[in-house]
């Protein structure tokens, strides 16, 4: 097969969770276990990072991504889902996967595939712990897909475990408390490896707690360690003012990242840095440096990402009340004359709270993404007006953005928001 079918036959051939949600995920590690075997357990031969957590993962991941590549050490970063192309989910040093290993990967463990039947998630994480393993990387930042303990990056055996914060998302699966699913993150908690907590509440912190004391894992909570002194966006940049034991005399990073709520992120990233600094050498002047130059480093988007001027137009990929709660926060700080929001949500989501937490004074435009999972845009038009959200329905996702580029004033701002699926579908150079 060439590319595009070795893509269509990992889209349409096996389950994926993106698309058809619950059926798809598979609750243990058995087939990952197995396709491990299959290629000679590379997760046993490469160093990694482990990333969990309900929201910040991602940028975590690539902050994290980043300060080992500026630090000089050749480093594999494994995220999910993607926005434009697959090969997003599999990096070395910002570099997607070749197209040409994709292939040959599919083509080599295909017969193994279709007598076990992974899912499509299963399949590409062996994918990405057998690329990373030829290439001979450092270190791998490998982010969970969902929840921890039954995840399929569950496997590896890490340098350090972190989870990012607990909120109320996939609850279908993971449980409908916050301790029920900070039982399921806290489940990439292993054996005598150290675990950073990047932020915790009343509910949580003791469930933390318990599996490192039942672990023997060091545990340290970012909380702890920073405190957040001020933030202030200036153009492309987020200042952040830390104090604490972990910047006593006070310090101000300089974030390419420029939403409000990567301030949380930084903490978490930076107590996971000075956990692991002496282990592989890692320069405190370099470190602040990659924190300046993420995107640039790692091809991350789709977080607070600016791509218009005139009006403003901004991508966030927030897609749960905890999300959505800080892109609201991040817009009293924004200046606009009016609000346009593109706006798109998937069927199992909290889609009634997290209506209600959206500002009732913006133009809306209820669109869908392209796959099946995705609420029709009409519906979601007709559940946003008993929170007196008030807009049309498109059928598409740059249509959608159309109109609202045709009424915004250079002076207002469009927002899209609600689906990573619906940023993803953005013809950004539209």
């Amino acid at each position: 097969m060439n590319y595009e079918e070795t893509l269509q036959y990992l889209y349409h051939k096996l389950p994926l969770y993106s698309h058809i949600g619950l059926k798809a995920y598979k609750a243990d590690l058995v087939n990952t276990v197995d396709l491990c075997q299959f290629l000679g357990n590379p997760q046993t031969a490469i160093k990694t990072v482990h990333v969990a957590g309900t929201n910040g993962k991602g940028s975590t991941s690539h902050m994290l991504a980043a300060v080992f590549q500026q630090n000089g050490f050749r480093t594999g970063l494994y995220t999910s889902p993607h926005l434009k192309d697959f090969r997003e989910r599999i990096k070395i040093d910002g570099a997607m996967i070749s197209k040409e290993f994709v292939c040959r990967f599919v083509e080599k463990i295909q017969l193994k595939s279709e007598a076990i039947h992974p899912s499509f998630f299963e399949l590409t994480f062996a994918m990405a712990l057998d690329y990373f393993f030829q290439q001979q990387v450092d270190i791998a930042i490998i982010e969970t897909g969902l929840g921890g303990r039954l995840d399929s990056t569950n496997v590896i055996e890490p340098e350090i475990a972190v989870i990012t914060n607990i909120g109320m998302d996939h609850m279908d699966i993971l449980g409908d408390t916050l301790e029920k699913i900070a039982g399921e993150k806290a489940g990439i908690i292993k054996p005598g490896i150290p675990v950073v907590i990047g932020a915790a509440g009343p509910e949580t912190k003791p469930v933390f707690l318990a599996k490192a004391l039942q672990e023997n894992s060091p545990i340290l909570f970012g909380e702890d360690r920073y405190t957040l002194l001020a933030s202030q966006i200036s153009g492309d940049r987020l200042a952040v003012t830390l104090g604490g034991p972990g910047a006593p005399a006070g310090i101000t990073y300089q974030l390419d990242l420029t939403g409000l709520y990567q301030a949380k992120n930084l903490v978490t990233v930076l107590t996971t840095i000075d956990l692991l600094r002496h282990r592989f050498l890692l320069s405190e002047e370099k470190t602040f440096e990659a924190l300046s130059h993420v995107r640039l480093l790692t091809g991350f988007h789709g977080r607070w990402e600016v791509i218009g001027h005139r009006p403003l137009i901004v991508l966030d990929v927030a897609h749960n009340i905890d999300g959505i709660g800080q892109v609201v926060r991040q817009l009293e700080h924004t200046v606009f004359q009016r609000l346009h929001i593109v706006f798109g949500m998937v069927r199992d989501k909290e889609i009634d709270r997290v209506l209600e937490a959206l500002p009732a004074g913006a133009t809306y435009y209820f669109t869908k993404a392209q796959i099946p999972r995705a609420l029709p845009a009409d519906q979601l038009r007709d559940r946003a007006q008993a929170f007196n959200l008030a807009g049309d329905a498109y059928d598409e996702v740059n249509k959608a953005l159309d109109a609202a580029r045709s009424n915004a004033t250079e002076e207002d701002m469009i927002l899209v928001c609600g689906s990573v699926f619906v940023v993803g579908e953005v013809r950004v150079d539209a």
